[in-house]
């Protein structure tokens, strides 16, 4: 993690950790939702299919968002930080099974609110398998000050 104010709008928050995309992490991913397409569960089928291996969903690589952006962006004062969408997502290339990925992360935009802060910030998740990222999101985070909920 880059030190960093909110002021520092553009400011690279550098890179998280790596974080293992097993078959296991994907099976679970998959009970979860429903979502048992043979892509994501079935290896041996996979193995002759499109990608060569079963690769994770889309949407689990979107789930470790949160995680990313907690590593990567720090709002001192904050009491709670809260998703409040997506501007933007893609899936540019698959993760495969058995891989890492991490965010990069950018500060794109700080709105003061009443109660925090809004950033959007811009997360690039890099695969240890390639070269192109495997996703890019720009996240929009409501950084809530310690004292809401506390008001009379």
């Amino acid at each position: 993690m880059v030190e960093t104010t909110l002021d520092e709008i553009g400011a690279d928050l550098g890179r998280s950790t790596w974080v293992a995309i097993d078959q296991d992490r994907i099976d679970v991913f998959a009970e979860a939702t429903e979502d048992r397409q043979w892509i994501h569960v079935d290896p041996t089928r996979e193995a002759s299919g499109p990608f060569g291996a079963t690769i994770a969903h889309g949407y689990l690589t979107l789930s470790l968002l949160s995680k990313f952006l907690l590593e990567l962006l720090v709002v001192p004062d904050a009491g709670s930080a809260v998703n409040h969408g997506l501007d933007r997502v893609r899936f540019s290339a698959p993760v495969r099974a058995g891989t890492k990925i991490r965010a990069h992360g950018q500060l794109l935009h700080v709105r003061r609110l009443d109660a925090g802060v809004q950033t959007t910030t811009r997360i690039t998740i890099e695969s240890g398998a390639g070269d192109k990222p495997a996703e890019i999101a720009d996240v929009l985070t409501r950084f809530m000050s310690s004292d809401v909920g506390q008001r009379g």
